[in-house]
Parts: C-alpha cells; sequence; structure tokens
C-alpha cells in the first residue's frame, strides 16, 4: 500500500500520491527537401536582320562599302541598328565609323556585354556609339570566348576607357592594349566575375540560396551574432 498525506501531518493519502511521467517521444528531424537540380542555360535571343521592305541607313552601307567582310550580320530590332564585326577587325572599323563624313561616331556613349555560357563565343561586347553631328546611332558587337583577345577601343574614343575596364571587371572579357586594364567595381582580391550567368548569387564559395527568405534569416542571424 503506497504511504498517504493526511491533512494532520501523517502518511500520505492515496489521493495525493504523484503520478510519475512517462519518457516524451523523441522528436523526429524534419525532413530535408531534395535539392533543386541547377537552372537551365538561358537561351540567346535571336538576332533579327531588317525586314525586306527596310533600307539600310547610310551609315551602314557607307561601312560594307568601305570594309568588304568585316560586317558579320547585320541586326535591326525596335528601330535600333546593330553590326557583329570580328573582333580582329575591330579597330579598323572602329576607324571608319568615327573618321568617315557619312558615319561620324564621334562619341562611344557605353560598353557593355551579354554572356550566354552555351555558346562557344560566350560573350557580346557592345559598343554603343552616337553622332553628335549627324545625330544617328549604332551598336557595334563582338562575339569572344573566356580567353578570347578584344582589342580595346580607347586609342579611337578614350571615353571607353572606364567602361571597357567595368566590362573586365564584371564578365572577365580578355580586353588587349587597355592603358590601365584593372577592376573598378570590385575590390581587386574579388574571385571571379560577378556578371558572369554561372556566377554563384551569394558570391563565391557560399551555398546557392534560391529562396530570398531564406537568405534574410540567414543574414539577420550573421547580424544578431555579431551584435552579442
Amino acid at each position: 500500500m503506497t504511504d498517504e498525506i493526511n491533512p494532520g501531518g501523517g502518511k500520505p493519502t492515496e489521493s495525493s500520491t504523484v503520478p510519475v511521467a512517462a519518457d516524451k517521444p523523441v522528436a523526429k528531424p524534419p525532413p530535408q527537401p531534395t535539392p533543386k537540380p541547377p537552372p537551365a542555360a538561358p537561351v540567346e535571343p535571336a538576332d533579327p536582320p531588317p525586314a525586306e521592305d527596310v533600307s539600310l541607313p547610310p551609315f551602314v552601307a557607307a561601312l560594307q562599302t568601305a570594309l568588304p567582310g568585316a560586317v558579320e550580320h547585320v541586326i535591326y530590332w525596335v528601330g535600333d541598328w546593330s553590326v557583329v564585326v570580328p573582333a580582329d577587325r575591330l579597330i579598323e572599323v572602329a576607324r571608319f565609323l568615327r573618321d568617315d563624313s557619312v558615319t561620324a561616331f564621334d562619341y562611344c556613349s557605353d560598353v557593355t556585354a551579354t554572356d550566354w555560357p552555351s555558346r562557344t563565343k560566350r560573350f557580346d561586347v557592345i559598343y554603343c556609339l552616337y553622332s553628335i553631328r549627324l545625330r544617328h546611332r549604332l551598336r557595334v558587337k563582338v562575339r569572344a570566348g573566356e580567353t578570347d583577345p578584344v582589342p580595346s577601343v580607347t586609342e579611337v574614343w578614350p571615353a571607353a576607357d572606364w567602361l571597357e575596364r567595368e566590362v573586365y571587371d564584371q564578365f572577365g572579357v580578355n580586353l588587349v592594349n587597355h592603358p590601365d586594364l584593372r577592376r573598378i567595381l570590385m575590390p581587386d582580391e574579388w574571385q571571379g566575375h560577378a556578371q558572369r550567368k554561372d556566377y554563384p548569387l551569394e558570391g563565391p564559395g557560399e551555398l546557392l540560396m534560391e529562396d530570398p527568405q531564406d537568405w534574410l534569416r540567414l543574414q539577420n542571424f550573421t547580424d544578431e551574432a555579431e551584435i552579442e
């Protein structure tokens, strides 16, 4: 018979017996999500040629006439003209476009690039030109692989200096004969080139997080640890 406690201070009563707690079941770890496969490489958009009823502008026709074979492809899209030229003829094309009276492209307003990893020549290096006197525009594209040399156009348009540095910094394009080729946005010791399509979203050496909420939770945790 179990000991009992009575109000007078004697042995415990049967009704006041403390039950023994049962062992709690061990919690199972939450199931781990199945890793997602890497996304497919982006597909390069088509470069549409001008329609049959659209005439070439004088500055494109003059370039094709003066430098046969220098224009590999003519592109016309929503009113903008572009030409694709080989890298080894870029300087020749640039000088003509600047100096000829029909073209007179005296201003390089921008240099940028796009990356298509599935292509052998993955980069399009794009020069945006403008004629202040004639008020017309043209884009010149050069296609290049990771190690293919692309000559700097700073000798033709000095304004391209820092613009080409940004293309080198963000894409790693092998620009040659540039007067001061070094990073301009990222620190000198930065790993990789941040605008390439295959660059990790969270930086080099980090885990890929596709959900922005996961990134925010990790960032908040890091900040709290630093404060403590």
